[in-house]
């Protein structure tokens, strides 16, 4: 246990629970006595791969997924000028619920961002990422136990951009009332319900003193509800220096978009890096997109080597999303004790062992 009470050998407790709708939705999913269909986006790269090692151990961990597998097509879509179609949408809305592997965009062609197309078609407005120093893998930081919550639908990435005149590029950054405290209100929650004692709104108000002052004026309205919870903000280029500094400090950060982006990677990186971070974006009414967050790793397809860790501990997300907390802990527990006796972990954790074996391991651990 960590100084405030928190089991910091539980790397994905801090779960996702949301609105009252959210519990309903959990409560259905748990009381079903049959398989729940989830839609799996398998991913560009080695996400096949690894989606593939996640597949084996939810069978193995005998967990209630049906998977309803979606790929990214090849031909743009004109309602979202995207390689996300309308029927890859639409699985996600139907069964509510989603994994999505590592997914790559063609740079520089004018295509939209394809993990920006579902996080804003989805309305999955929220992103949170927990970021915990894992036992038996040492890093330079023992005392890692934060969460990010990035506002996850406007700032920079509202897609608003254009060329004035040639040579010159406009791009709007869009902050809402209504989304700032909609993802302020998140994290707040998000910290009272899962024992958390601080939020810190991470901005840069000092420059952006519109734009990011709306998003901690909103802010500060959703912390008046929640006196019990310690409030703080920090200028974006200083929470980076105090992370790498003393991340022991943080608790739950809520931030907007592009800060998000770049914090949640900064942290990963405290812990050993994204192949071992999960990651949920979440909206209204329970739905929920769990996804690894790494890169595709184009080097790496076909040859055995990828983690999928990151991939499975998103699963295990989404399993704790659905309240089935049973079979979650069973494969995290698996997972942990498969990187901490260090026999079978990849080359990226310091091992010699491919995929293959990493993935064998953690069965053998679960049963």
């Amino acid at each position: 246990m960590n100084q405030d009470g928190r089991n910091s050998h539980t790397y994905t407790t801090t779960l996702l629970q949301e609105q009252p709708c959210h519990h309903a939705l959990s409560r259905t999913f748990a009381s079903a006595n049959k398989q729940i269909t989830a839609t799996l986006f398998p991913g560009d790269g080695i996400g096949p791969e690894i989606a593939a090692s996640v597949v084996k151990i939810f069978e193995a961990a005998k967990a209630p997924i049906q998977w309803e597998e979606q790929r990214i097509g090849k031909e743009v879509d004109p309602e979202t000028n995207s390689f996300v179609t309308r029927a890859n949408l639409d699985s996600v809305l139907k069964n509510r619920i989603g994994l999505k592997g590592p997914m790559a965009t063609p740079i520089g062609k004018g295509f939209r961002s394809l993990n920006l197309t579902l996080r804003k078609e989805l309305q999955l407005y929220a992103n949170v990422r927990p970021c915990l120093s894992i036992p038996g893998y040492k890093t330079r930081y023992d005392n890692v136990d934060l969460v990010t919550v990035r506002e996850n639908t406007e700032g920079e990435y509202s897609g608003l951009e254009h060329e004035v005149v040639p040579g010159v590029v406009e791009a709007l950054k869009v902050i809402t009332a209504e989304a700032s405290t909609r993802v302020a209100e998140f994290a707040f929650k998000y910290a009272s319900e899962h024992g958390r004692k601080k939020v810190t709104s991470v901005h840069k108000a000092n420059i952006m003193k519109l734009a990011d002052g709306l998003f901690i004026r909103c802010c500060r309205e959703v912390a008046e509800k929640y006196p019990d919870i310690v409030y703080e903000e920090m200028i974006v280029d200083n929470t980076c220096m105090q992370l790498v500094s003393d991340p022991g400090q943080f608790d739950v950060m809520v931030m907007p978009n592009l800060y998000g982006d770049i914090i949640s990677d900064l942290s990963a990186g405290l812990i050993g890096g994204l192949g071992l971070t999960p990651s949920g974006n979440i909206g209204a009414n329970g739905l929920a997109l769990m996804e690894a967050v790494h890169g595709t790793a184009p080097n790496l397809v076909g040859k055995d080597l990828a983690n999928p860790t990151a991939l499975l501990l998103s699963g295990v997300m989404m399993l704790k999303h659905l309240n089935l907390n049973e079979v979650a802990n069973r494969i995290e527990d698996a997972t942990m004790a498969t990187i901490a006796e260090g026999k079978f972990t990849t080359q990226d954790l310091g091992g010699n062992s491919g995929t293959t074996d990493f993935t064998k391991a953690i069965i053998g651990h679960l049963k």
